[in-house]
């Protein structure tokens, strides 16, 4: 053999460069297995594979609302694969999968000769399984002209080594677990739950094939983008099912004339059910993971880590109060512009744009540039294309910095929340019309004015102090020492020699009748009643706080409320219930927070309850009876502001407070005219709708279907008196005592009603 390669130069040649390009090879082989090109991971680091999870935040019935996350991953077991579709996956990706060890040692001579001598890019291909989960976990470096065949390389040692370690069926669960789908989405049951709005397990053979489908170019098919791509690569995925037997042919083809048809549920941030909810829950869990470490002493991360925030929002009920929001706040806005006209205040009130104008990002960033105003407010001139926000949809317009900035002056915005009394759980949180476009959650940030709706925290603090709720109140105007003349919104039809007691000055929302109480009973047990009622805000000790000129949020408002439904005890609202990482340990839990004492005696509940029933049946929010058809047992307060800036109302049912608001977010624009502005016009069809929508639905029966109790014999007679009485002119002139001053004859002259007819006050355990 030797004397024959030496009598032939040619051969000898030919011996010499296939030797030396063998070693070549392994010299080359061995530089990347010893990680002269970069690390590859030990077979101990590959069995203690990390990757970056989503934090999952559940409502209460355990259904995914939202995720936290780098990438939007969420891993599930290999049985809760279904078989159609490892088996789409297999005969689609690597037919010969249960056959190799992980590696194509033929694909692999293939890509590394065509690449590095015929320099053939398409050269690729023969890639298994295990070695695109290699690809998945670890990703590919730039490595010049080299490139391909380096990364190959390291990835076949990884999968290699992967073989070693896990079974085929853990490497399937791996697979499925890392590999990354349209729309910045890693794993099977991410994109299960994205594009059709189902987990893994309860995927059909068609949508499985959508989704391996996805795998050779996860842009290209993107089924939301590109559908028809979408379905035919979806028959081919069939088709390979059929040709590995997995399917026969008459199967596939039936398969394929399925329509394709996605449930899309984008989880993106600012996206998706329960947006401004979503927010405050991730503001407040990093908050309480910085004070937590893992197991090797590092704080968790709610990005990365994978855990499962548990809150009490009820899923369902939602979704009902943002239709419910939508579908009203898209009428009050037509009529709040209709009203205006041409005289709006974000046309013709200059001020008002200019301040919005400086408080904008944009100009501030401009501003910390070192630019002049006037070279600000040229950038802020130039028109670029831009989507606006509008009910009918969005839509992109070319406008201007400052011409976005007017466009969303005129938008009225909205909050909802709504719990359960017995424990504060939210079940419903509404911030806004839209997070897209309006960040500011009027829930966990706003601050206004509450109107009328601080009048039963008036009236309570009467009962508890011995008004008798039969007294008789004037509704005559009176100027107060610093020259205040609060009047009624309806005063042009008030009698001002009539009289009315505290249930029908309650329910009709008279304001005369509300400072007069309030004076009669003392600011300061007042200002006290309200804090025992959880109101933790500074309330200004003047007799304008009968009429609600406190700033209070939504919460501190519905937790005041939740007292007349639970027993006297006021509860804070709450929304998280535990924080779980990822297999399930408890990482932290939450409590209800009720108050231990009560704030008023079970006589003052009682009474308030059945006046503020009246408000709902014969007073102010009648119109939840008469327009939306409402008979559920509901309770209520209505409540408008000063110039009709903003809009109230609090709806009660016994198993259920729900406080909604609405307004401009500019304080310096209000509605037209108090048609429109009042609380039941624009605040109440939220809470209408709502529960339109849940008597509609069976799945609520146990809160629509709920009935107060009804008064006892003892305070139903005690509330026997007739809602007003004229005020005899004469009798006051004889007496020298007004009417205010007298009350009533008799009996009812005296104060400590309750005590009188129960003995002594309820004791508060």
């Amino acid at each position: 053999m030797l004397a024959r390669i030496k009598r032939h130069p040619r051969l000898k040649w030919a011996l010499i460069i296939i030797l030396s390009l063998i070693a070549l090879f392994f010299l080359f082989f061995g530089s990347i297995y010893f990680g002269l090109w970069g690390k590859i991971p030990s077979s101990k680091e590959l069995t203690e594979l990390q990757q970056n999870k989503a934090t999952q935040v559940l409502a209460s019935n355990g259904k995914l609302i939202g995720k936290f996350y780098v990438f939007d991953r969420q891993p599930i077991d290999f049985e809760q694969f279904p078989e159609h579709l490892i088996e789409a996956l297999i005969a689609t990706e690597d037919a010969r999968f249960y056959e190799h060890d992980g590696i194509d040692n033929r694909s692999l001579l293939r890509v590394f000769f065509k690449s590095i001598l015929l320099q053939d890019e398409s050269a690729g291909g023969g890639s298994t399984i295990t070695l695109q989960l290699a690809k998945n976990i670890y990703g590919r470096r730039d490595f010049g002209m080299f490139g391909i065949v380096i990364n190959k390389m390291q990835e076949a040692v990884i999968a290699k080594r992967l073989e070693d370690i896990y079974s085929k069926d853990e490497i399937i669960e791996l697979y499925f677990n890392t590999v990354p789908f349209s729309d910045n989405t890693y794993g099977i049951e991410s994109a299960s739950l994205k594009f059709f709005n189902k987990h893994t397990s309860e995927l059909s053979l068609e949508e499985s094939a959508v989704l391996v489908g996805m795998l050779k170019a996860s842009h290209y098919y993107n089924p939301r983008i590109f559908p028809e791509r979408s379905r035919l690569r979806r028959d081919v995925v069939l088709m390979q099912m059929a040709r590995n037997n997995y399917l026969s042919m008459e199967e596939a083809e039936e398969l394929k004339l399925t329509p394709l048809i996605l449930d899309y549920k984008s989880y993106s941030h600012d996206k998706g059910i329960a947006p401004y909810f979503r927010e405050q829950v991730r503001k407040d869990v990093s908050k309480v993971l910085d004070t937590l470490k893992n197991k090797d002493g590092e704080k968790y991360n709610i990005y990365r880590d994978g855990l499962i925030v548990h809150t009490t929002l009820n899923y369902d009920m939602q979704q009902l109060a943002e239709e419910a929001m939508l579908e009203h706040m898209s009428e009050l806005q037509l009529e709040h512009e209709k009203s205006y006209g041409n005289y709006a205040p974000w046309i013709r009130n200059k001020k008002i744009l200019n301040d919005a104008i400086k408080k904008s990002g944009r100009y501030q960033s401009l501003q910390k540039e070192g630019l002049s105003e006037s070279e600000i407010l040229k950038k802020l001139e130039q028109k670029h294309p831009t989507e606006l926000f509008s009910y009918e949809g969005m839509e992109t317009k070319n406008v201007s910095t400052i011409d976005s900035i007017s466009h969303y002056l005129k938008f009225l915005n909205s909050g909802l929340l709504a719990v359960n009394p017995e424990n504060g759980g939210v079940q419903a949180w509404v911030g806004g019309v839209d997070f897209r476009f309006f960040k500011y959650d009027h829930v966990a940030q706003s601050k206004r004015q509450v109107g009328s709706t601080f009048k039963p925290i008036v009236y309570t603090a009467a009962l508890e102090n011995g008004i008798d709720p039969c007294s008789y109140f004037s509704v005559r105007e009176v100027t107060y020492e610093d020259g205040w003349t609060p009047s009624n919104s309806s005063s042009e039809g008030d009698d001002p020699n009539m009289n009315y007691n505290l249930k029908a000055a309650l329910s009709n929302s008279m304001n005369t009748i509300a400072v007069k109480v309030l004076m009669e009973t003392g600011i300061g047990n007042v200002v006290e009643q309200a804090h025992n009622m959880g109101i933790e805000s500074d309330l200004p000790e003047v007799p304008s706080i009968a009429l609600g000129t406190a700033s209070l949020n939504l919460s501190e408002l519905t937790s005041a409320y939740t007292s007349y439904v639970n027993k006297g005890h006021y509860s804070k609202p709450y929304y998280i219930n535990k924080i779980e990482d990822g297999n399930g340990n408890l990482l932290a839990e939450f409590k209800p927070e009720v108050s231990p004492n009560k704030a008023f005696s079970e006589e003052t509940r009682k009474i308030m309850i059945n006046m503020m029933q009246a408000t709902v049946n014969e007073g102010t929010a009648t119109r939840l009876r008469y327009k939306y058809g409402l008979k559920n047992d509901i309770a209520g307060k209505t409540g408008t502001t000063q110039n009709n800036k903003d809009g109230w109302f609090v709806g009660i049912t016994p198993d259920l407070v729900c406080v909604t608001w609405v307004g401009a977010d500019d304080h310096r624009i209000g509605f037209r005219n108090t048609g429109i502005g009042q609380g039941a016009n624009s605040a109440l069809p939220i809470f209408a709708k709502l529960m339109q929508k849940m008597n509609a639905d069976p799945g609520f029966n146990n809160i629509t279907n709920a009935r107060f109790e009804p008064l006892s014999a003892d305070l139903a007679e005690m509330m026997q008196c007739p809602p007003q009485e004229r005020d005899n002119f004469f009798e006051r002139l004889f007496s020298g005592k007004s009417k205010d001053q007298k009350r009533n004859k008799d009996e009812k002259k005296k104060k400590g009603f309750f005590k009188r007819l129960f003995g002594k006050k309820e004791n508060d355990n």
